[in-house]
């Protein structure tokens, strides 16, 4: 999985490792902002994060996760 002659950092799955990365990002950042809501927001803040676009950006990380981690694992 890792090719350490190729001289490249992570191999030739750089941009897999990168999605995997983004997308678990966007999912446990999303859902964190579901989850644990500021106690006290800042002027200009929401007080939760909107519902609707929260559940689509977790999906689009998840999406994107899994799709990552298939492409590695396919290997």
């Amino acid at each position: 999985m890792l090719a350490a002659s190729s001289g490249l950092f992570l191999g030739n799955d750089l941009l897999a490792w990168l999605v995997l990365a983004v997308g678990g990002a966007l999912v446990v950042g999303n859902v964190l902002a579901l989850v644990r809501p500021p106690e006290q927001p800042d002027r200009g803040d929401l007080q939760r994060a909107p519902a609707g676009r929260t559940f689509v950006m977790v999906a689009i990380g998840a999406i994107a996760a899994i799709w990552a981690l298939a492409s590695l694992l396919s290997r």
